[in-house]
Formats: structure tokens, sequence, C-alpha cells
């Protein structure tokens, strides 16, 4: 073209909007006839000129994104290269390129407090573009830059949260990491814990430095609300955060949320970004990695990320590059076993054989035969040190044991994934789990394990229980040596005895002297004979009186002590642990039963009353006469003994009511106790009758004892009681609304704040529960006026103040919603909101003045109201018409005119309750707008107070759209997985683009 040298600007825009244009080209002419220019001022007015209209358009046009990038392209050609040498030569040609460039960012931050937020957002966009064109070394005036930080320090605070996006990117390369105050650092790390916008976190996150001041923000972003954020976070962690930098305990959540994250791309990430990061800085080195993360504590997670490694492996002989060190044997030598290398070879044993048939193969290479194994175990466990309790202070000593018995439980777990199937080796494995379980230095630790293992390999029933009784009477009966008394008389007599012969011997050999003198041979040989005769009769007497002495005999002593019976307790809790409850009760279940759980119950050793309660809750399980002997039992326990033992008793009675319902008290079979305990006794007098009050009344006993528990001082044990009353009521055990009703106070009520289990239990109750079916929406509709009452009247002292009212109210508008269940179709009828709404409202008219009233009121708004006439809309329509004659309030009147006007089917007033309608969020990290398209409400945050008002609905729709548009510039994302053919992406720019000339043509015309 031969205007190139000498571009107009108006043309040079005009080009920039076309995306086959070469923006280079176009800033290289227009620099060119900038630089001709000796005044620069009319230049600088036209460029500014051309550039307002793409800053007044908010949206993402293409042509306005290529009026920007070429106006960055521009201003960024103007950067002269740092040079030292040239300073003085370039000089003059600096100043000339450096005053476009500092024009340009004067007239933005100019600009940045516009009342228009299309301009602050398309300000804050071009500073982010034209600081991050800059080479690494460029350089900008002090002031200016102070000026740049100051104005994007003001934008990050903006309304718009695409301001704030591009706000957040522009300061990336004005932070200083390493100064503690640096106010970027300040302000990122404000907008990562509390800016409600998703693209902002995310924004922020791939920008922010990381350091020791900013590591805990990032690393609490991999608990986010939302998947993007959350997958990003691992990412700035994998790429720009050595593992070292983080402490054990962050390696291990890391791996332990990310692996088990509820979204398969974070997942993905963790997998192929964090993990092989982390092996990259370690050489590869998969057992410093596991070193890395101490094992001992956390095996479980050190396993799944070893699986999660095994499944990126592509070939068998990946797979076994790192063999754990195994010898021609196919075993770790004893004095080579550590925890990372044994760990490492169960995850491979384990992880080879769930691929089946093709890890067959492999599988052979990496585990011996059963029998070898077997003594390989018993040679290891056999070596494990026992120590006594002095030695036991000795940290160094006890966590040399700990360590063995870490090893030990990893190489029991292998039993597992060994070829039992040949009868030789599966004998000699169980023999030798037998002799392991006998020996008195296995540890406790391991006992269930073992038993696990000896159970699995055993194919009969019968067999099972016959061996782990055997092994439980040798254990607690082994055989020893006793020695017997011996009779005084008896011992007595043969020392007499054997003196006699002794003489006799002496009388003897003094003849057999006289007759060889006398040379009466004959004689002499007779005498001979006699002394060895009395010589084997001396010894004969000799050895008698000794064994007399050591008179020491084998036979079976019983055992007390406390690690024997804890012992025993465990493989018999194993035991029921394993076998179905189907079988029943054997007859040496029941010896067992009697004559090791129920005296060991009363056992002055806590850890054994302790078991001993396990295995007779357990044991339970299997017979229902059982539980009925042993209920008065277990109730007693869980008031009366240590805390850890109650609520083991406490487990033990709630898996009772779960599996036979509270009827376990009558002698028959009954229905299901799923009706209320509160009905009326309607008792005649008859001996059935009487039976059934005493079991409710037994039941009632229960009930209130589970509700006492709610309120225990004893944190594990009021968690452990609610998570218990929230199975029985999902199950149908219980309908109480009284007690749905105090599980909502106990999840709002302040003091449980730090119990997170609790928290987490009941958050997950509450929506599964009303979910579920619509009598349970029903139960929670009955215990909506209960909770508020009790919210409205708890005194200023108590920790129920504290509460916020509206949004429990929400909690249960959203609870019982009719679009909530499961099922949705098959609800017929009245709903669960329209019962509420009759119960809301005959609770206003009860006192009408009632600082309640209001939110009643309110939450009257939100409800979904049946519109179809019926029995239940003429009922509610006039106890409204009551209401609107008694209330004075002009907010709860206008409330209850929209409501009447509503259910007489005012279309206007349906579509604007359509856009005011909100659900509550149970996620405290929630979006607090909704999209503008949408129809169906969104939910409010937790603990937070919402407005609903058709007004402020539109309001939050522009806030909305800017939301839905937010800029993703610096926040990879997956390619899509279909690719547009090129006549319809060239239809669909046709359709979207947004042509300037027309605005510049209609201003040049104007003026």
């Amino acid at each position: 073209m031969t205007g190139d040298t000498d571009l107009e600007i108006e043309e040079a825009f005009r080009r920039a909007q076309k995306a086959h244009n070469n923006k280079a080209k176009l800033a290289a002419s227009l620099k060119n006839r900038y630089i001709k220019l000796e005044d620069k001022n009319e230049f600088h007015e036209e460029f500014i000129r051309c550039l307002k209209y793409a800053m007044i358009i908010y949206t993402r046009e293409p042509a306005v994104e290529n009026v920007i990038d070429f106006v960055t392209k521009f201003a960024a050609c103007f950067e002269a290269p740092v040079n030292e040498e040239s300073e003085e030569e370039e000089e003059e040609e600096e100043e000339d390129e450096n005053e476009f460039l500092n024009f340009l960012f004067n007239f933005l931050l100019e600009s940045h407090g516009a009342n228009s937020h299309a301009v602050r957002f398309r300000v804050c966009q071009l500073v982010n573009k034209l600081l991050g064109s800059l080479s690494e070394n460029a350089q900008i005036d002090d002031d200016l830059c102070d000026r740049i930080h100051e104005a994007m320090l003001v934008r990050v605070t903006d309304k718009y949260p695409n301001v704030r996006i591009q706000a957040s990117l522009a300061m990336a390369r004005l932070q200083d990491p390493n100064n503690p105050d640096c106010p970027t650092i300040k302000a990122y790390m404000l907008l990562l814990e509390n800016d409600s916008n998703p693209e902002v976190r995310r924004a922020v996150l791939s920008c922010i430095a990381p350091s020791a001041f900013t590591l805990s923000k990032i690393y609490k972003r991999t608990r986010d609300v939302k998947e993007k954020v959350r997958k990003l976070a691992y990412q700035v962690l994998a790429e720009k955060v050595h593992i070292r930098a983080l402490s054990i305990a962050q390696r291990v959540s890391l791996l332990h949320e990310g692996l088990n994250d509820s979204a398969d791309s974070v997942k993905e990430v963790v997998k192929t970004h964090l993990l092989p990061a982390w092996l990259r800085l370690l050489q590869g080195d998969v057992l410093q990695m596991l070193h890395k993360l101490d094992v001992e504590n956390c095996a479980e997670t050190a396993v799944t990320t070893l699986h999660a490694i095994f499944s990126m492996a592509t070939s068998s002989d990946e797979l076994l590059q790192n063999a754990a060190g195994l010898d021609e044997r196919k075993l770790i030598p004893v004095n080579s076993l550590t925890c990372e290398n044994v760990l490492y070879w169960r995850a491979l044993c384990e992880f080879v054989k769930s691929k089946g048939d093709e890890g067959e193969e492999i599988l052979e290479q990496i585990l011996p035969e059963a029998a070898i194994f077997a003594e390989y175990l018993y040679s290891f466990l056999k070596s494990i040190t026992q120590l006594s309790e002095e030695q036991r202070a000795d940290m160094t000593q006890l966590e040399n044991v700990m360590t063995q018995e870490f090893v030990g439980q990893q190489l029991i777990l292998l039993v597992g994934c060994l070829d039992t199937s040949e009868e030789g080796g599966r004998k000699r494995m169980v023999a030798v789990l037998k002799e392991i379980l006998v020996l008195p230095n296995t540890p406790t630790s391991l006992i269930g394990l073992l038993v696990e293992k000896l159970i699995g390999i055993l194919r009969d029933d019968t067999k099972k229980i016959h061996t782990v009784a055997e092994i439980i009477s040798d254990l607690r009966e082994p055989i020893l040596p006793i020695a017997e008394p011996v009779d005084e008389n008896e011992k007595r007599k043969k020392q007499v005895k054997l003196a006699e012969v002794r003489v006799q011997i002496m009388e003897a050999k003094q003849s057999l002297e006289e007759c060889i003198s006398c040379q009466d041979f004959s004689r002499a040989a007779e005498l001979k004979d006699s002394v060895s005769q009395l010589e084997e009769l001396k010894n004969q007497l000799a050895l008698e009186a000794s064994q007399s002495i050591d008179n020491v005999k084998e036979q079976r002593v019983e055992k007390s002590d406390p690690e024997t019976l804890l012992k025993c307790l465990m493989m018999c809790a194993e035991l029921f642990k394993q076998m179905s409850i189907k079988r029943g009760i054997c007859p040496t279940m029941t010896a067992l039963i009697e004559s090791l759980i129920l005296p060991s119950v009363s056992n002055p050793n806590p850890a054994v009353r302790n078991m001993a309660i396990v295995c007779l809750g357990t044991a339970a399980l299997h017979s229902k006469d059982l539980a009925n002997t042993h209920l008065v039992l277990l109730l007693q326990i869980t008031q009366l003994d240590e805390p850890k033992i109650r609520i083991s008793a406490l487990r033990a009675l709630i898996d009772q009511l779960l599996l036979n319902g509270l009827n376990i008290l009558e002698d028959k079979l009954a229905p299901p106790a799923s009706q209320s305990p509160d009905s009326p006794d309607n008792s005649n007098g008859n001996p059935k009758q009487l039976a059934k009050d005493d079991v409710e009344s037994t039941v009632q006993s229960i009930l209130k004892m589970l509700s006492e528990f709610l309120d225990s001082e004893i944190c594990e044990l009021r968690t452990e009681t609610a998570e218990g009353l929230a199975k029985l009521m999902y199950c149908g055990r219980i309908v109480s609304p009284k007690l749905l009703s105090r599980l909502v106070l106990l999840w709002y009520n302040p003091v449980t704040e730090d119990d997170q289990r609790l928290r987490h239990c009941l958050g997950v109750f509450l929506q599964i529960y009303a979910r579920a079916s619509r009598a349970n929406q029903e139960c929670v509709e009955e215990s909506f006026l209960l909770t508020m009452r009790t919210l409205f009247n708890a005194p200023v002292t108590s920790p129920l103040s504290e509460v916020d009212t509206s949004n429990v109210a929400e909690l249960y508008v959203e609870l019982t919603r009719p679009s909530a269940l499961l099922e949705p179709a098959a609800v017929q009828g009245a709903s669960v909101h329209d019962s509420l709404a009759v119960r809301v409202c005959n609770e206003i008219l009860r006192d009408v003045k009632a600082p309640e009233v209001r939110l009643y009121c309110k939450t009257l708004s939100w409800l979904e109201i049946t519109t179809e006439p019926g029995p239940a809309t003429n009922e509610l329509q006039l106890l409204l018409k009551d209401i609107l004659q008694e209330v004075k309030d002009k907010y709860c009147i206008r409330v209850i005119e929209k409501l009447r006007n509503q259910l007489n089917g005012d279309p206007c007033t349906k579509s604007a309750r359509n856009q005011d309608t909100t659900l509550l969020a149970l996620d405290d990290n929630a979006e607090e707008t909704v999209t503008k398209d949408e129809t169906k409400p969104k939910r409010a945050k937790r603990g937070q107070k919402k407005a609903s008002t058709a007004k402020n609905g539109r309001k939050t729709s522009k806030a909305d759209q800017s939301s839905d548009e937010s800029d993703e510039e610096n926040v990879p994302e997956a390619p899509p997985s279909v690719r547009p053919t090129r006549r319809a992406k060239m239809a669909a720019l046709d359709k979207t683009k947004q042509d300037l000339t027309a605005l510049i043509n209609q201003e040049a015309n104007g003026s």
C-alpha cells in the first residue's frame, strides 16, 4: 500500500478492527508518521479521540479487542532498549519515544475514576497490557510507577469483577514478594480471602508471587468452593512452589484433598502437574517423595498417591523400574526394610492385583509364593522388640518399635495380594498366622489385621470360628510347666530306703574283701553280683529322690493380665465383624461371650472395658435376643463410665436401634417404630397394652437420654449423638420434629463452630434428609416454628441469640421447596410450602405486634405457593385477609398484598416473583449474584441477609453480565473438545462483531 508509510490515525484504527490485518505493521507505519511530526499534541489528541470509541464499550467485542491490542503494540514500540553505553547518544530519542508512552499512561490514569464501568474496565485492561508488553528490564519514571500503583490499588476494590480482574493483573509487575508491607501483596491476599467472584480469585492466583507471606493464602485456595479456582491453585503450587517450601502437613493435605476432590479436573491436575513437578524436584526418586510425606502417619494418602503415579505408567517395565529393592527371592531383605520401601511394595502389589488378569504376570515378578512369604513374615514379626514400661519412656526406643509395627502392618496387608489357591501354601500361611497371634511379643495394634487376614484365607465359616476360638484359648490359657507338691512321708521313706541300700553295699564290699583275702573266689563272685545289684538299686532310688524334688508337670494356666485380655477381645471383635449377621450366634460364640466378653465389661482396666463393650455391641448385632438381654447394660454404661467407653456404648446402642428399630425390647417382632413417640395413651388395662406402654416408656427414656447428650460438654459424645440421631432419622427409625429442631439449632449454635465433623455431618444430613421424601419435608415443616420460637426466646446470655434468624428461615424454605425432592413428579395436591405458609400465617396472627412478624412476612415472600384453586389456597387467602386487617407495618402489608395478588392470578406479580425468589446456599462461599437469564432462583450465602425486591434483582443483572463476561486472561483453560468449522467461525464473527467505523464517521460528520 502506498499510504502505509504515512498512515492516518483514523485509518489505522479502522484497519486495526479487522483481525486479518497485521497490527505490528500498522503500529510501525503509525510510528513513522509520529516521528516525522514536530508538534506531537495534535497527534495525541486525535489518537485519544479514536481510542475513546473503544473505551466506552464494555462487552468483549472482537473489533474492540483488536483495537486494544493495536494500541498496546503501538505504545510498546516506543520502548527503547536499556543500553548503558549508548545512553547519551539516544537520550533525545528516548525522550521523544517516552513522551507518547507517558502521555498515554497519564490519560489512562486520569480516566480510571470515570463513572462508566466500561471506561474503568478498558483503562485497567490497557494498563495491564501495556505493562505486560514492556520488556523485563524496562524502566519507567518512579512518579509514574507510583501513580499507576495507586490507581490500580483503588480499582481492585471496584464494584465490577472485570475491573478488579484487570487491575489485579496490571499490578503483577508492581509487587514485591519479599516485602511483607507491600500494598500489592496485601491487596492480593485480601482479594484471595474475601472476593466473592471466582474469576477475580483466579486472576489473583495467576499473578501473585509465592513467598513466605503469600504461600498460606495460595494453599487455602486449594479448598475453594469453585472447581476452577482449586484447579488453578494446584497448578500454581506445582509450577511456582518447591516441595521443601511446604510443611509435611500441607503436602499430605494437598495430596489427600486433591486426589479425592469431587471434580475430575482437579484430580487430573494433581496427577499430571503436582506429582510430576515434585518428582522432578526429587530427581524422580519416589521413595524420597514418600519420605517427605512421613508415611507412618498418612499411609492411606501415600498409597493413593502411589496408585496415581502407577496409573500414569505406560508399560510394565516402567512399573517395575523401582521395584523397592527386591532380591532374587522377590523379597526385601529384612535388614533393608523401611517404612517407605515396604509401603511402595504393598501399593505396587495392590495396584497390579487390581488389574485382574492383566496384572498376574507382573504380580508373579514382585511377590513370592505363599509359603516363602509366610516364613519371611514370621521371621520379621518374631523380631519385633517388646518394651517394658521403663523402656517406653525412652522416645527413641518407642519410635523404633512404632516403625517396626508399621513395617509389620504393611507386610500383613501384603498377605491379601498372595495367591493362596494352592493348598500347601495356604495351610502354611494359616499355621504361621496362628503362631504369630500366640506369640507374646506380637503388638496389640496388629492383632485385628492378623485375624482379618486369617479369616480371609479360611473358607468355611465354622472353621473360621473354631480357629479363632482355639487361638484365644491358647493365648488366654497357655500350657506352662508347674511343680507339684511332694508328700513328706513318702520322701522320708525313700531316703531311709536309700540309706539302707548304701549300708548293704558297704557290708557287701567288706565281705567281698574278706573272701578275696581268704581266697574264697566262688563266694567273692556272688558278693560282686550282689554289689552290682545294690548299686543299681541305689542309683534308681537317688533318681527317684531327685525327681520328687523337681516334680514339674505341664498344664494350662489361665492368664488375666490386661494385655492378654485386650488381645483376646480384639480377636473376638474382628471375628464378629467379619461374620455375617444372618448366620446368628453359634455355641462357640456364645461361650466366648459368657467366658470372655461379659466378665471383661467390669474389668478395672479402661482399655479392656472399652474393647469388651465394642465386642458386646458387635455380637448383639448377630442376635436380637442378645441385644434385648444387654440393652440395659449398654444404657447404664453410656451414662456412668469414662467418656471413651461411653462413646463406644453409645455407638453400640445406635447400631441396635438402626438394625432393629425402637421396638427391640419387645419379645415379638413389631412393625418398624416409624411413628412419633408422642402418641396418646389409649391403655385399656390389658397385659398387652401394659407391655406396650412399658416399651413406649423405655423408648421415651432412650430418646430423652440422647437429647440430653446433645447438650453434653464432652465434644466427642455430643458429636457421636448428633451423628447417631441423624442416621436414625434418615433411616426412618425416628420421626420427631423436636429432635430435628434440636439438630438444626446445634448446627447453627456458635458453640459447635470448631467441631468440623459435627458441622459437616449435620450439613449433609439436612440436605439429603429433606430431599429424600415428602414425609421428611413435612417433618422439617413441623420443626420450623419450634426452631424459630427457640431462637426468638433465647436469652441474651445464650449463644443462640447470635444466630441469624433470617438465615435459618431461608434454610427451612430451601429444605421444604417442592423442587428439591429427588422425585418431584410424585408430589400431588398441596405442597409443603402451602402448609408452611398456613403455619406461618397462624403464627403471625398469634401476636401481630411481635418483632418477629416482619421475618415471618419475609419468609412468606420466599415460599413457592400453589396458585391453583383448592382448600389450602382458600384457607391461606382468608388468613392473609385477617393479617392485612391487623398488621400495621408497611413492609408486611406490602408483602401480604403482593402474595394475595399472586394467589388471585395477577401475571405481573408472578413474573416479578420469579425474579425475586432466592434460594439458600448451604455453601459458605457461594456467589452473591444471580445470572440475568436464569428463571430459577439461586441460593444465598449461609449467615448473610439478602434483599429480594425486583429493583435489586434488576440492578444485579448488570453485575451478573460482567461476571459472566469475566476476563480469563492469563488463566489457562482446556480447549473445547469439538472444533467448529471455518465457515461457522466466520458466521459467528459476523454476528458478534461491532464496527467502530460508523461511530467515528458519525462524530466526524457532526463536528
